[in-house]
């Protein structure tokens, strides 16, 4: 029966429901009907049907990508051939890794690779479901208790990705233009994303500057819901907000605050992140984070109330219309989390080589720009110098990246490292003597 719903009403209603264009003048609308006449062909939803389905002229992404290609922004992703490590092979050559979030090298530690291996072995490959069906596992369960144990607050709920995360909770915090949104310039595009997925007003404040921020709050302070938003480590320069000055702000106001911090855990707050960096638990309203990065794994999560997760999942589309994790990798970011708390020599790890980088790099005479944590920018200018500085480093062994305009403004293009609790004394004075040769080699010292 509810596949025969599926076929007829209930697909209308349920694209009315998801606020859909409806998929009239295309006979694919019938695309579960089961009187289509069986062709040679499948249609762009994969069923075979009406040839007037054939996919459509396509040369505009052929142009799109020539255009992205002649300025040089088109993504062209190496080749790993090893694990994410602090050494890696690299479309066949031995690199030294300094591009990836991997930031205590927990992906290929013992405990999180077994506890894969041993929940893959008793629940198998996949889940099944979506959590809201049938399939949330005691494994997930389990995860979010030890998350949320980890970061001092009441309960966490995990999601597919840090992206899915923002992009299907953000837009659940607020009903329309009574409402408004107000966001760091310089936040993640995920960020991004989810704002604009909602009917609030928004407001966009100049990067940590938390005076501008309160004149926002001010002219908006008659608003039904105000929320705040803001990355914790922002990507780009390795700076972090000022989250005690923006909650205080916050308080004052009535605002709520979500704070991005998929790049703070691991890192700030011995491990636990920018929220207990700060010491804010219990004031900040809704905390993003990432199992993708420090903690080697995959996934995003959510952590605060109890009441916000429930919130999220009666709420939230991107959690509730997503696959589950797979058992391993429920196990895993259990595992990845009590090693942080167990072993907190991988957080010391990353500082020790973090303060000994980029107080070599400086002494060289490089620009690190404004980063305090291990995300470690060489600034560069011009878009041009940052691609040749990058180009310089790989063909020494180095992986690096250049970020140019139009991620960053025309003048701001950097070479950013990131540092890793697995890199040893020698792999980062092997980096350094590369740099050195290599800006050099360019005349950027």
């Amino acid at each position: 029966m509810f596949d025969n719903y599926i076929q007829g009403e209930g697909l209308r209603h349920l694209e009315q429901f998801l606020e859909l264009p409806p998929l009239a003048g295309c006979p694919c609308h019938l695309r579960y009907a089961p009187s289509f006449e069986r062709s040679d062909e499948r249609n762009h939803h994969g069923r075979y049907e009406h040839p007037s389905c054939m996919a459509k002229e396509l040369g505009w992404m052929r142009e799109r990508f020539e255009e992205l290609s002649k300025s040089g922004l088109n993504w062209d992703p190496p080749v790993l051939e090893s694990a994410n490590s602090p050494r890696v092979i690299i479309d066949g050559k031995d690199t030294i890794m300094l591009s990836a979030n991997n930031y205590l090298n927990l992906s290929t530690h013992p405990r999180v690779v077994e506890a894969t291996i041993a929940a893959t072995r008793k629940y198998g490959a996949g889940s099944g479901s979506v959590r809201a069906i049938a399939g949330t596992m005691d494994l997930h369960l389990e995860a979010e208790r030890v998350a949320a144990d980890f970061k001092g607050v009441e309960a966490a709920l995990i999601y597919s990705a840090g992206y899915t995360a923002n992009v299907g909770l953000i837009p659940t915090l607020v009903n329309g233009k009574q409402d408004v949104i107000i966001s760091d310039e310089l936040n993640h595009g995920s960020i991004i994303d989810g704002v604009r997925l909602t009917k609030a007003q928004r407001a966009v404040y100049p990067h940590n500057d938390v005076g501008a921020l309160e004149e926002v709050l001010k002219q908006n302070q008659d608003a039904d819901r105000k929320l705040i938003i803001t990355d914790g480590v922002f990507s780009m320069d390795g700076d972090i907000a000022p989250l005690d000055e923006i909650v205080d702000v916050a308080e004052e106001y009535d605002a709520m605050v979500f704070v991005d911090d998929c790049h703070g855990e691991g890192v700030l707050g011995e491990g636990r992140g920018i929220v207990a960096h700060f010491g804010l638990q219990g004031r900040v309203d809704f905390e993003v984070g990432s199992y993708s990065k420090a903690m080697g794994v995959q996934g995003g999560i959510v952590a605060g109330t109890e009441q916000m997760r429930l919130h999220a999942l009666n709420h939230s589309r991107s959690w509730l219309l997503s696959g589950s994790q797979p058992p391993g990798v429920a196990a895993a970011q259990k595992a990845a989390v009590e090693v942080i708390m167990d072993e907190p020599e991988h957080v010391q790890k990353l500082w020790e080589n973090t303060n000994y980088f980029r107080s070599e790099l400086e002494s060289l005479g490089f620009d690190t720009g404004v980063s305090t944590t291990p995300i470690i920018p060489v600034m560069c200018g011009e878009s041009t110098t940052a691609k040749r500085l990058s180009m310089a480093m790989r063909d020494s062994g180095v992986m690096v990246g250049a970020i140019v305009f139009p991620m960053v403004a025309r003048d701001k293009a950097r070479v950013r490292t990131q540092m890793s609790a697995g890199l040893t004394r020698d792999d980062l004075d092997e980096v350094l003597r590369a740099f050195e040769k290599a800006g050099k080699s360019i005349g950027l010292i």
